[in-house]
């Protein structure tokens, strides 16, 4: 089973090469560096959904925090 969390983009670390965009994504305050690179167009603010290290998708915050209450729940 694959599994992908919201987190909260707090910092962009800009790269001229847009494969390489990464930032600092915060999970209920753990930050951790992600790759960016498949949603160039993301902002400080956005709510993103990663998997292994990379954001997949920018979210909605209503959608990240259901998300997150879902899996507070289930005891994840």
């Amino acid at each position: 089973m694959c599994l992908a969390l919201p987190g909260q983009v707090v910092s962009l670390m800009p790269n001229s090469d847009p494969l390489l965009l990464t930032g600092k994504v915060s999970f209920g305050g753990i930050i951790k560096t992600i790759s960016l690179a498949y949603v160039p167009e993301v902002k400080v603010g956005d709510y993103v959904i990663v998997h292994v290290g990379f954001a997949i998708s920018i979210v909605d915050e209503e959608a990240a925090q259901e998300t997150l209450i879902d899996l507070a729940e289930m005891g994840v």
